[in-house]
């Protein structure tokens, strides 16, 4: 306000800006690529080695492989145009009775190995989690297996439990009782091998799926069994079959899942308790077993075994979805 009465305009001042944080303004490709304080850069450094290593010794690896099952690559794992024999590989693959028999092996293996595989870890782990003293030490002394290699415990299963001369383990028991030695490994009538070979995974692998039991029980309310006990439920098998296992269904279907899984690639156990120096006999011989002696074996014909080496990989993933849709794995709880 004036002297006169007058009003003088005002006008606004802008605000001092203020000034560009650290951050602020343009980057360079390069800053924007290492990302703030180099995070990204460090996270390069520290899984890139990993990441170059998988994708070269596992994703080269199995993109070849399907390339080489259109290819009659005998010797070779280069082979030239003029040898591209397209879904041939597959049809003689899916027509020899040598590969198809070994894919029936390997279904009366997993008939074998996967029930007594759940019920044995399902009953260790329920020992183990009822127990009031000594619990880590005996959770260590079932896992304690699973870090055997399967080469070394075939070994022995080969040479000191089930050897088929006098001073073998088995044969040492059973000739306390009167009975004839036997043939445990080269017996087809009955197939004695099969108790050999089923033995020796459940011993590897039992310990593994106890753990996963016993976590699963763990994540069990307490709260479940009270008001199970006040409703007059009795402890044992009644508890156990409508509140335990109910609540171990997710644990159950991925161990089932894993277990088939792992039968499927089953190699090992079979080629070191059967094969000797005369070779590996014509009898029990899983998908892996074969596939081996028909790309490494005296034709080496790459392109017949990549092409089984996919069948089985499609084997195992249809098999994994239908039993994933089957059991409802990741299906909401209701």
């Amino acid at each position: 306000m004036t002297a006169g009465g007058t009003e003088e305009a005002v006008t606004d001042v802008p605000a001092p800006r203020a000034a560009p944080g650290p951050g602020a303004g343009p980057r360079s490709p390069g800053a924007r690529w290492l990302g703030p304080q180099r995070r990204n850069l460090w996270f390069w450094v520290f899984v890139g080695p990993f990441a170059i290593g998988l994708g070269l010794f596992t994703y080269v690896p199995l993109v070849w492989s399907v390339y080489l099952s259109f290819f009659d690559a005998h010797n070779t794992v280069s082979p030239s145009g003029s040898d591209f024999v397209g879904l041939g590989n597959y049809g003689t693959m899916l027509s020899d009775p040598a590969f198809l028999g070994s894919l029936g092996t390997f279904a009366l293996f997993t008939v074998f190995i996967v029930p007594a595989t759940f019920a044995l870890s399902l009953a260790l782990a329920l020992m183990v989690n009822r127990l009031r003293f000594a619990r880590a030490f005996f959770r260590s002394v079932f896992f304690l297996p699973t870090a055997c290699s399967y080469v070394v415990a075939s070994v022995i299963w080969k040479l000191s439990v089930f050897n088929g001369v006098r001073f073998g383990l088995a044969n040492t028991v059973l000739g306390w009782f009167g009975a004839d030695q036997t043939a445990w490994l080269s017996t087809t009538h009955p197939p004695w091998y099969w108790l050999v070979i089923v033995t020796v995974r459940l011993w590897l692998q039992a310990g593994f799926y106890m753990i996963l039991f016993l976590a699963g029980l763990q994540r069990i309310s307490p709260q479940l069994y009270e008001a199970a006990a006040v409703d007059g439920a009795r402890p044992g098998w009644q508890v156990f079959r409508h509140i335990t296992f109910p609540q171990l269904r997710a644990t159950s279907v991925a161990v089932v899942l894993l277990l088939v899984i792992n039968a499927f690639q089953a190699f090992d156990e079979f080629y070191n308790l059967l094969s000797d120096a005369r070779g590996y006999p014509p009898y029990a011989r899983p998908p892996l077993v074969y596939l081996y002696y028909t790309a490494l074996g005296q034709d080496q014909n790459l392109g017949l075994g990549s092409a089984g080496a996919v069948i089985l990989a499609l084997i195992i993933a249809v098999a994994t979805v239908v039993q994933a849709r089957w059991f409802g794995l990741g299906r909401k709880e209701e």
